[in-house]
């Protein structure tokens, strides 16, 4: 599975993103658990957000919870991370994941991961 994440940028404090990550190769996308994780300079990689294999179940970190929202759809095998009322804490390297089970809040439950796209929320 190879998965291509794209959608980054810069954008002022309060405003919004959508990232997308698109999967390629034997993906059977609909199989994976789908995740986000950024990683900022000098931090770890910290989970965001997390989706079941059908949509039916979403799960966020407390962070970003009520402003950022995660869906799928299996049909385009693309999972997206709408980012609303963006803070300066929010800029990191985002990265998608794709896991084989739930729940996956651990980046160590991932097996496959994009190539990470930047955000950069100036204040």
């Amino acid at each position: 599975v190879q998965l291509q994440a794209s959608g980054g940028g810069l954008v002022e404090a309060g405003g919004s993103l959508r990232l997308s990550c698109t999967a390629s190769g034997r993906s059977y996308f609909s199989s994976y658990v789908m995740g986000w994780f950024r990683q900022a300079p000098g931090k770890e990689r910290e989970f965001v957000a997390a989706i079941t294999f059908s949509g039916g179940s979403t799960y966020y970190a407390d962070s970003v919870k009520g402003r950022f929202t995660i869906s799928r759809d299996n049909a385009k095998n693309t999972v997206y991370l709408q980012m609303n009322s963006l803070k300066p804490e929010d800029t990191a390297v985002y990265y998608c994941a794709a896991s084989r089970s739930w729940p996956a809040q651990r980046s160590k439950s991932y097996d496959y991961w994009g190539q990470g796209t930047q955000v950069t929320v100036s204040s």
